[in-house]
């Protein structure tokens, strides 16, 4: 039994796959091993030809058998597999093992063969092919007859009932004099020549096929030769994906929103299963609507954001995506899923949260109370317009107004009071505590309040998996694909601008008030401090407050 070496990645034991001897004992390597047990065969940064080609039975996924098979196949016709992990789409005519495919080689180059050397003579290939009979007729005789064929063919039928006396023929069933055997005849010349020039073209494409068809073979093996260890890299391990300096195949460009670049954007084929799957993924994501002019295509793409705040990311938010190739497309948020994305977001989310509460029913509130205002204001104003005026009853309800305002603002009095009464024991009891106790204190308060959203979030930024996502997109992820907090801080580029000088100007009028107007509050509030504190904390020598 072949020994295959392993390493930890992403959370999970992958086997390497570092030489031609690991390629040629793949068949070997137990599924249960596999990173991946089956993909698509398009819609990724990888040719889908060279895809197409180890799909043996043609049904749109690559599966774990099907790659051993193609390099079982790599193994017998390359004599040194090694050269695969070159990744070029070329091979020397003398490490081509099998004879067939050296031979067709060999009539390109007597060296050295390439996948470009190779298309060039493909799409040089001719044959001598079979005539197409002439038509009998000019072309635009056969269309005027297809045109009318079917009105000739009921007319010619609608006479033989009149004949018979089952029809009546009237002036709106007339056509064109035309015997109905010259019609017949007609037709069966036109369908006779139509027959014979389709089964001559197809006789000549079958050919054509067949003659392109001896550098299949060829062509195979150059692709795989440039394409198969990419296809490894990203199959039984996700090596290229958590290399910083590699994308992997499922990585289909770069999303730039909100001063940020997401670098980890996958092609979302099928929202349907995104809905059901990519939440387990633990990760924020921003599912994009794309589309470019310029290619005159769309498609949608789910983007992690893996570093940053997420207030200005909303549906609806329109951002720039660049795919692999360099072209940007214009994008449009239309969905998203929230997780957490770092531990710092989450130890503010509960007072984001909090003021997003208060802001929400605070724009209640007045949206009730201005309803209700206009509504008694209009009530109001069609009595006083259908009834007369009585200055006694106003000057009553004047002085009950005035009393009920009164009333109020000796309630907003009282709650003042309270207010200044709470904070007024929250300062007592704070005097009471020496300064590293008013801060372990706070401290205490601090992660009461966030300990609990900051916990969650550590869980979970440790939990990221990959794998939900790309099984939405079709592939079967055999193992764990964990983007834990320091490689997902590798995925997300955050701007970064560089420290500007000032230009030296004297300051303006409105700078001048505003320093001014801090110092004055910083002196108060020092002031404060060392009046309510400093009696308890310090031997303070200056005996107005410490005696």
């Amino acid at each position: 039994m072949y020994k295959f070496s392993f390493t930890s990645v992403g959370g999970a034991t992958r086997v390497k796959i570092q030489n031609g001897e690991d390629i040629r004992h793949l068949n070997e390597l137990d599924d249960k091993m596999w990173t991946v047990l089956s993909c698509p065969t398009s819609g990724l940064e990888i040719a889908d030809e060279s895809l197409q080609m180890m799909d043996a039975d043609g049904d749109g996924q690559l599966h774990v058998n099907e790659v051993k098979q193609a390099a079982d196949w790599l193994s017998q016709v390359l004599k040194d597999t090694d050269t695969l992990f070159l990744g070029s789409a070329e091979q020397a005519i003398s490490n081509i093992a099998d004879e067939e495919i050296a031979a067709v080689a060999k009539g390109i180059d007597a060296e050295k063969i390439s996948l470009e050397a190779v298309d060039a003579v493909v799409a040089a290939v001719t044959i001598d092919e079979q005539p197409v009979p002439e038509a009998p007729y000019a072309a635009d005789v056969i269309a005027a007859y297809k045109a009318c064929q079917e009105a000739y063919a009921a007319y010619f039928q609608k006479a033989k009932l009149a004949k018979l006396g089952l029809e009546t023929l009237t002036e709106e069933d007339k056509m064109p004099p035309m015997k109905e055997k010259d019609f017949v005849a007609m037709g069966k010349a036109i369908a006779d020549w139509e027959a014979a020039a389709a089964a001559a073209t197809e006789a000549n494409n079958a050919a054509l096929a067949a003659a392109k068809g001896v550098y299949q073979p060829l062509r195979k093996l150059l692709l795989l030769s440039r394409d198969f260890v990419l296809l490894l890299r990203n199959y039984v391990t996700l090596e290229d994906f958590y290399n910083r300096d590699t994308k992997a195949i499922f990585q289909a460009g770069t999303l730039v929103i909100d001063q940020r670049a997401c670098q980890l954007c996958i092609r979302a084929n099928d929202m349907a299963k995104q809905e059901a799957q990519a939440p387990a993924s633990g990760m924020f994501l921003v599912y994009c609507d794309c589309t470019s002019k310029k290619l005159g295509k769309t498609m949608k793409i789910v983007a992690a954001l893996t570093l940053g705040e997420v207030k200005n990311v909303t549906v609806g938010k329109n951002a720039l995506f660049y795919d692999r190739q360099g072209n940007d497309w214009d994008a449009t948020v239309y969905k998203i899923i929230d997780n957490p994305i770092s531990i710092r977001q989450a130890f503010w989310s509960p007072y984001r949260r909090m003021a997003q509460w208060v802001e929400d029913m605070i724009n209640k509130r007045a949206a009730e109370k201005d309803s209700k205002a206009f509504s008694d204001m209009t009530a109001k104003a069609e009595e006083a317009a259908n009834k007369p005026i009585d200055a006694a009853a106003a000057e009553k309800k004047q002085a009950f107004d005035i009393a009920k305002f009164a009333g109020i603002f000796a309630a907003i009095g009282m709650a003042l009071g309270m207010i200044g009464s709470a904070l007024v024991s929250v300062a007592g009891g704070f005097r009471t505590l020496t300064w590293w106790q008013d801060i372990l204190v706070i401290a205490a308060i601090l992660l009461i309040i966030s300990g609990p959203a900051m916990i969650l979030a550590a869980i979970k930024l440790r939990r990221r998996n990959l794998a939900p996502i790309l099984n939405a997109n079709g592939w079967a992820v055999n193992a764990d694909s964990k983007v834990n907090i320091p490689f997902g801080a590798t995925l997300t580029e955050q701007v970064s601008f560089p420290l500007l000088k000032l230009p030296k100007k004297g300051l303006s009028l409105g700078a001048k008030w505003a320093i001014a107007l801090t110092v004055i509050v910083v002196a108060i509030a020092a002031l404060l401090v060392v009046v309510f504190f400093a009696p308890e904390y310090c031997q303070c020598p200056v005996e107005l407050f410490c005696k």
